[in-house]
């Protein structure tokens, strides 16, 4: 099976507040916020959703494809994604611009406020899912958080084109307006978002679980530190999360949670048993700082997956 993962390329600056974010909002003042956090530290680090998603892929025995657009600065780390496995042969770099920029404060709840600058990846409608695999063909695409006219554009191209894809509109749920995040989940086969993100989807598109359960054979909401929930054929399960060694940034820990699950569903696993590989592969991106500074073998991982589980009922 073809695995294709699209989205944001990008580098992350990390940054880390000693106190509450929520500690200083002012609810009879919410409508005119003016707030600066003096943070203690700052990393630059490898980063966007895609490579993030490739990245445990590639952990977890896989060759995966990153489709993408990079800035003229992707050099050295195009050489480091080849290097550990993810096929970058249809990443574009787009000449004159930089990658993307993540700036991301967290706080000592893990809560985070950040900002994202688009750079090359305003020019990812320039890339096109035809004449990369053929109709109907064995591909899983996973549309993950990216320009918003491409997402819907991929989404609209798989559609066409008889292809299996996941929506993970992600942080992009704030930007896109209720027409872009209904065209996604329509043909979608899996729709992935964290809790708070869900929310913000039923609030633009009018959208319940029910209502978009209708509409894709799968529905996940992540829940952080509570796990995750899966729903499918009628069933409602929930996915404990895995208890991590130590708590480094929540930064990508989504992403590995979606590189996770993806592994599941090409080794053909039952929808839960994905959603539990998707919790193991989350807790070592959350015990080190940056979405790609983690690093196992499929032996340690399974025998992590069985230490919570049980026996992993798939081969790595």
């Amino acid at each position: 099976m073809s695995l294709i993962v699209t989205g944001s390329i990008a580098f992350d600056y990390l940054m880390s507040y000693p106190g509450r974010f929520t500690e200083h909002f002012l609810a009879e003042h919410l409508d005119r916020v003016s707030l600066s956090f003096l943070v203690d530290t700052m990393d630059k680090r490898r980063g966007g959703c895609a490579p993030n998603i490739a990245y445990t892929l590639a952990l977890l025995g896989e060759r995966p494809r990153l489709m993408a657009t990079a800035g003229q600065d992707f050099g050295d780390y195009a050489q480091w994604l080849q290097a550990v496995g993810v096929d970058t042969s249809l990443v574009k770099v787009v000449e004159g611009k930089f990658c993307a920029s993540f700036f991301c404060s967290t706080d000592q709840h893990n809560s985070q406020i950040a900002s994202f600058y688009t750079g090359a990846m305003a020019d990812a409608a320039a890339l096109s899912f035809r004449g990369v695999v053929a109709s109907g063909g064995d591909a899983l695409v996973i549309i993950s958080p990216n320009d918003p006219a491409a997402m819907v554009q991929y989404a609209q191209e798989c559609s066409t084109m008889g292809l299996r894809y996941i929506w993970d509109p992600g942080q992009q749920c704030a930007r896109m307006d209720a027409a872009q995040l209904a065209e996604g989940i329509t043909g979608a086969f899996m729709v992935i978002c964290n809790d708070y993100e869900f929310e913000l989807i039923r609030q633009k598109t009018g959208l319940s679980e029910a209502d978009v359960l209708a509409q894709v054979p799968m529905l996940v909401v992540t829940r952080g530190e509570h796990g995750s929930t899966i729903m499918t054929g009628g069933q409602r399960v929930d996915v404990p999360a895995v208890p991590p060694v130590r708590v480094a940034d929540p930064t990508g820990v989504g992403d590995a949670y979606r590189g996770g699950f993806m592994k599941g569903l090409t080794a053909g696993a039952d929808p839960v048993v994905c959603g539990c590989m998707g919790s193991v592969a989350a807790t070592y991106a959350l015990e080190f700082l940056g979405g790609t500074y983690h690093a196992y073998t499929p032996l340690e991982f399974a025998e992590r997956y069985a230490a919570h589980f049980g026996p992993l009922p798939v081969a790595l």
